[in-house]
């Protein structure tokens, strides 16, 4: 999206693993996950509110409602907030459901059901738009999300 557009790009996970001085998994693993979603939620603020680019947030980040009032006030005032949906059976080759995604720890795939039925409400009820990315390439996938904005 970011190449297409020629705006910036920002990962706030690599804000927080950046700002830790360690990966997520490590954070996970030395300080809870309760740590790392305040990491997570300071990091998405800051960014929200300094970065004018193409922004990208962990599937976590809109579990905290202060992520979810930013992500709200920010669709309010014009910004794009998209809902990249995927099946577990397209997830399963991009993310691995391996050991370095902590939440996916023990049963993978099952996990995934779990997360992705916990968030898919809050992820619709925040989108401006949803693509689902199931059969598309990234090229493909920010195509749509640009025709999406010009409609």
């Amino acid at each position: 999206m970011a190449a297409s557009t020629g705006l910036d790009w920002r990962d706030t996970d690599e804000d927080v693993s950046a700002g830790a001085g360690k990966s997520i998994a490590d954070i996970f693993l030395a300080d809870g996950e309760d740590a790392f979603r305040d990491l997570e939620e300071a990091a998405v603020a800051d960014a929200v509110a300094t970065h004018a680019g193409v922004l990208s947030l962990g599937g976590g980040a809109i579990l905290r409602p202060a992520t979810q009032a930013l992500l709200e006030q920010a669709a309010g005032a014009g910004a794009a907030i998209v809902f990249l949906d995927v099946s577990l059976k397209a997830a399963s080759p991009r993310v691995g459901l391996n050991k370095s995604r902590p939440l996916l720890l023990g049963n993978p795939r099952q996990q995934w059901l779990t997360l992705m039925e916990a968030r898919r409400p809050v992820y619709e009820r925040l989108a401006t738009q949803t693509v689902v990315t199931d059969d598309l390439t990234p090229t493909q996938v920010a195509a749509v999300i640009e025709q999406g904005a010009q409609a």
